[in-house]
C-alpha cells in the first residue's frame, strides 16, 4: 500500500474536530477566568528517547484557537530525539495557549507513542522482516494511527476492507476455505489475496492456488518451521 500523505485540509479539519470535542458547548470555562492578556513563552520537551510525530496537528490546534500564537517547530515528524530535546516553542497569550494545550499534547503524545513503539519492533526484527499494522485502530483515528506506524518505520497493511482480500478464521468458519480462495482468485481484479491459516492442514488444502500471501495465525514455533 502507498504511504499516507496528510493534506493541510485533513490536518486542519482533524484539529477542528478535536477542539470541538474538548470545547463544546461552553468553551474552556476555567481558562476563561483569566482576565489579563499576559504573554508567555514555553518549550515542549521530550520526556524520553522517542520518534516524534504530530507536530503539524499540534501547530494547527494552537493556531485555530489564536492565529497569533507562534508555534516554532524545532524537530520534524519521524525524527528520533533524545530525552530532554526541545520539540517546539510556543509564544502567545497565556489564556489561549491553555485552551489549546491538552489537545495539542494529545496529538503529539499519541502519534509519537505509536511511532516510538513501532520503531522498537522494527529495530528488533532487523532489515529482513517488515512490521505491519492492522485495521485494529480506534474508529475515526485510522489515518493518524497508520501515519504514526509509518513514522516508526512500519508498513501499513490494509487500510480498509476494499484494499485486498483477506480470508481469515471467521470467514473460514462460515464457509469452505479452498472454495473461498478459488472465488477470490476469479474476482480479484488486480487485488491482492491473503489467506490466514490456523494449522498445517488448512495450508495443504490451498497449496498450488494462485494467492499472494499466507498468514500463520497463532501457530507454534514447531508448526511455523514445518510450514
Amino acid at each position: 500500500m502507498s504511504k499516507i500523505k496528510l493534506s493541510k485540509d485533513f490536518i486542519r479539519n482533524t484539529a477542528k474536530r478535536a477542539l470541538n470535542e474538548d470545547l463544546y458547548p461552553s468553551g474552556d470555562i476555567t481558562s476563561n477566568l483569566i482576565r489579563n492578556n499576559k504573554f508567555i513563552k514555553f518549550k515542549i520537551l521530550s520526556n524520553q528517547d522517542a520518534i516524534i510525530g504530530g507536530l503539524l496537528f499540534a501547530k494547527d490546534t494552537f493556531e485555530l484557537i489564536d492565529n497569533k500564537i507562534k508555534f516554532n517547530v524545532k524537530k520534524k515528524d519521524g525524527l528520533q530525539v533524545k530525552k530532554g530535546s526541545i520539540i517546539a516553542t510556543i509564544e502567545g497569550k497565556a489564556k489561549n495557549i491553555l485552551i489549546a494545550e491538552r489537545v495539542a499534547l494529545n496529538f503529539l503524545s499519541h502519534i509519537s507513542g505509536i511511532a516510538t513503539k513501532t520503531n522498537k519492533f522494527v529495530k528488533l526484527v532487523g532489515r529482513k522482516t517488515k512490521i505491519c499494522c492492522t485495521r485494529k485502530t480506534i474508529p475515526n483515528l485510522r489515518v493518524i494511527q497508520k501515519y504514526a506506524v509509518q513514522l516508526g518505520g512500519g508498513i501499513n497493511h490494509r487500510f480498509n476492507l476494499s484494499d485486498e482480500y483477506l480470508i481469515k478464521d471467521n470467514h473460514i468458519a462460515s464457509s469452505d476455505l479452498r472454495s473461498l480462495v478459488i472465488l477470490a482468485i476469479k474476482k480479484r481484479e488486480h487485488k491482492k489475496i491473503t489467506v490466514e491459516v490456523d494449522n498445517l492442514r488448512q495450508l495443504k488444502t490451498i497449496m498450488g492456488l494462485k494467492f499472494d500471501t499466507v498468514l500463520f495465525d497463532n501457530m507454534t514455533i514447531k508448526d511455523l518451521k514445518t510450514g
